[in-house]
């Protein structure tokens, strides 16, 4: 009986010792080896805002009691509602890339500062010069006077996995130096106006002034830098958004060279591939980038990109849906010659295509008429009429059917509004009611059948389903 005590406690000891070392990591090398690395910023901005009776101009009336006349003094000095200044303070975190004192943060960190200072592990202090900062990728460069830093590793992202343990390093609320950790949730990660950045999304712990913190593997290199998170109550909520080190370097790397980031342009507007689109475009499963706008002597126009190509690869990179592509073009240097893989009426085609630089947001906005977004579809029916020259002047189409009225049927459940533009068919131009009834008429109405619609200055690709009508 006694041997069988031994016996059980032997074994489970045994068993204790192996979860212990199936168990949570050990963190505190990691830490050790670069929390030295990593930095604390805050920054002043200088606002400015109108205050009420302050600033008025004019003259102290002179009935006003000597006592009282250094008061209304300051009261109607300067110009009638002149703002006045003031100062807020801000504070993030980030970490040095080289012993000589570069700095890498978040641009939302420094954006709008007059002055910015970083803070050492040893409580040095020292101001920072903004060498440059990019909005798109949220990346900052900075510069302090100093030598000798301590500086992080650099790791690859790529080889991430989802499960695996990662740590971040920052200063939430401003608690300088707090370590977090958790496990990559996914990678590859689009958020919504952040076209150019596929995300690591994590659930290690962030919160405000973790901004530009670094996330560590666990073999202590960086993989990421911290930039957003989603919460209902502006604290942790679980989902945690970090950059690529690889974009983020990427971004360094001409920050440094030229002080601002130039991008790849391809020179379309994209969509997702859905279920009912990829039904009607003859493929097995939704994937790749629906090209449903070509600009005009774009990269993608002279290249032979058309209307409801399907971008299906970029460079040997496989796009396994449309936010995978801007990220990709992005990084691609201006003048590279590069290829194209779309799928075209159900054939694979490979196109030669020259990058070229991304227009500024202006440019960009004359380019597409200046038009806000399409916006969200809702309840629809369906009337149509022809164009009148006039309209197709103002449309910027050569052919196409107005829709004005409201019929019950499959168009209300593929989202077509009233005020939309009809352009096409599978590629068929629609030029009166006739050739739509014609091409309805000959089209296998067990099958999805694609539209191109004009609405405001922008096209959109829709599926009618004529299963759906009662």
């Amino acid at each position: 009986m006694r041997s069988l005590k031994v016996f059980l406690v032997v074994s489970f000891l045994f068993v204790v010792g192996q979860a212990q070392a199936r168990g949570l990591p050990d963190f505190t090398d990691l830490v050790e080896k670069n929390s030295k690395a990593v930095v604390n910023i805050s920054t002043t901005i200088t606002e400015s805002q109108r205050i009420p009776g302050i600033g008025r101009g004019g003259e102290v009336p002179e009935d006003v009691p000597e006592e009282l006349r250094e008061y209304f003094e300051k009261f109607f000095e300067g110009t009638p509602n002149a703002p006045e200044e003031f100062e807020r303070s801000a504070s993030g975190s980030g970490f040095v890339i080289s012993s000589d004192g570069h700095v890498v943060t978040n641009h939302h960190v420094v954006e709008g500062a007059s002055e910015v200072i970083v803070r050492l592990s040893d409580r040095r202090e020292y101001k920072a010069e903004v060498i440059g900062s990019d909005k798109s990728s949220d990346i900052a460069l900075l510069k302090i006077t100093a030598e000798k830093l301590s500086v992080v590793k650099l790791g690859d992202s790529k080889k991430l996995k989802q499960g695996e343990w990662v740590l971040a390093i920052g200063s939430p609320f401003g608690l300088d130096y707090s370590v977090t950790a958790g496990i990559v949730s996914a990678k590859g990660r689009s958020l919504p106006g952040e076209n150019y950045v596929p995300f690591i999304q994590t659930d290690v712990a962030i919160n405000p002034g973790n901004s530009g913190g670094p996330l560590f593997d666990m073999d202590g290199k960086v993989v990421g830098i911290n930039s957003q998170i989603y919460s209902r109550t502006g604290g942790f909520m679980g989902l945690s958004f970090s950059i690529p080190v690889e974009l983020m370097m990427d971004v360094v790397d001409q920050l440094k060279t030229n002080g601002k980031v130039t991008r790849g342009w391809l020179g379309v507007i994209i969509q997702p591939v859905s279920s009912d689109l990829a039904k009607s475009l003859g493929m097995l499963t939704p994937s790749g980038a629906l090209v449903n706008r070509v600009y005009e002597n774009s990269p993608a126009e002279k290249a032979g990109l058309k209307q409801r190509d399907v971008i299906m690869e970029f460079d040997g990179e496989i796009i396994p849906d449309s936010a995978s592509l801007p990220p990709v073009v992005g990084t691609t240097p201006v003048g590279s010659a590069s290829k194209v893989t779309i799928l075209r009426d159900g054939k694979r085609v490979t196109l030669p295509i020259t990058i070229e630089a991304l227009p500024d947001e202006e440019n960009l906005a004359s380019l597409d008429g200046g038009q806000p977004p399409i916006e969200d579809l809702g309840e629809l029916n369906l009337k149509l009429r022809p164009l009148t020259p006039e309209e197709l002047a103002d449309f910027e189409v050569d052919s196409g059917l107005y829709v004005e009225g409201v019929v019950r049927g499959p168009a209300e459940e593929a989202g077509i509004v009233p005020g939309d533009v009809l352009v096409s068919i599978k590629n068929t131009e629609l030029d009166s009611v006739a050739t739509l009834n014609d091409l309805i008429e000959k089209h296998d109405q067990s099958k999805p059948l694609d539209v191109l619609v004009k609405r405001g200055s922008g096209y959109l690709f829709l599926v009618i389903n004529f299963k759906n009508e009662l």
